[in-house]
């Protein structure tokens, strides 16, 4: 009985999360503080998400720090996401194999 109370609860508030913009927010945001604001929260998000997860998945520090490095300097010339990752990911496969 214990588990369906937390389902539950956490159905109740992801519903709260989705509903509540929908009906408190329905005139369009004309703050453009709070307009950049909402823009660049996904960016965020997913940046925190990302970043911890790149430098713990590998075995050692030293190749997550070189497949972060080569991704961001593809990233910068502009190459495209399967270009950024496959290289990443063969760099630190090699880096592995070398430590």
């Amino acid at each position: 009985m214990k588990i369906y109370s937390y389902i539950i609860l956490m159905a109740v508030t992801t519903y709260l999360i989705r509903m509540l913009p929908l009906t408190l927010f329905q005139k369009p945001i004309k703050s453009r503080f709070i307009n950049s604001f909402l823009y660049y929260v996904p960016y965020t998000c997913l940046t925190v998400m990302t970043i911890p997860a790149i430098f713990y998945s590998t075995g050692s520090p030293i190749s997550a720090v070189i497949g972060f490095s080569v991704a961001v300097a593809l990233g910068l010339r502009g190459k495209s996401l399967p270009v950024v990752a496959a290289a990443a990911c063969a760099a630190v496969f090699i880096v592995e194999r070398l430590i």
